[in-house]
């Protein structure tokens, strides 16, 4: 659940509220997003506190907030629910990739025991900052990345809370996005669910759409082994020269 730093992963801690709202209201999770407001690091013990403000016949409006003591961690609103209708669009494309089988497994700096470690990413389209910084060029490819991200366990179909995990990815495409070795600390993450489906494997297609005065913001599709598109993720996070 933490970061290469020891931090606290806020897509980890997102993941907890969704769960916890989606466990006390037994519905699914329509969308959730975050702000983060501060770092915890281990050991720690954390409360989830929900609140329901809206119970309807088919929605529910929610709000989650993780504590450390007195201190908020992140604070998390959140649509949960479901309406039965035999409608299905989908406008946006995967992006013509690699498969996750074409490439190789991308290992951070002391990964073990870190969220790097449960999460097999693999970068299909842009670099990392490491790359970088031993002198491999960042190819044009306006501001967009893409990484298969494969899911603990065997194939299944994910859930908002894992979806969550893989769109806190945003912030790893700046450096393909500048061509800097930079790298982000998320401020927030927004997580729409889109039509889930069993996968092993998620493709993260990230869109970075600016970096500027410091903060960087994006967007991500996250797909499905067969194309379909499991949900969307957005972010803003500030900016760490390195």
């Amino acid at each position: 659940m933490t970061t290469a730093a020891g931090a606290l992963y806020g897509g980890a801690g997102l993941a907890a509220v969704i769960c916890a709202l989606e466990g006390a209201t037994g519905r699914p999770v329509v969308w959730a997003t975050a702000q983060y407001l501060s770092f915890v690091r281990m050991p720690a013990t954390l409360d989830v506190r929900l609140q329901t403000p809206v119970v309807g016949s088919r929605t529910t409006q929610g709000r989650g907030t993780i504590f450390h003591g007195d201190v908020e961690v992140l604070s998390v609103l959140a649509t949960l629910g479901s309406r039965k209708d035999p409608a299905r669009w989908t406008y946006a494309e995967p992006p013509d990739v690699p498969s996750w089988s074409e490439t190789r497994r991308q290992l951070v700096a002391e990964a073990e025991g870190t969220i790097h470690e449960l999460l097999d990413m693999r970068i299909v389209r842009g670099v990392s900052r490491r790359q970088l910084l031993k002198g491999r060029p960042a190819a044009d490819t306006g501001g967009r990345a893409a990484y298969w991200v494969r899911l603990p366990g065997e194939a299944h179909i994910p859930d908002a809370a894992q979806l969550a995990l893989v769109g806190d990815l945003v912030p790893s495409a700046f450096p393909t996005a500048t061509g800097q070795p930079i790298s982000g600390s998320s401020l927030d993450n927004t997580i729409r669910v889109g039509e889930l489906v069993t996968t092993e494997w998620v493709l993260a297609d990230v869109q970075v759409h600016a970096v500027v005065d410091g903060y960087g913001h994006g967007i991500a599709h996250l797909w499905a082994e067969d194309g379909t598109l499991l949900g969307t993720a957005s972010q803003s996070a500030f900016v760490r020269r390195y």
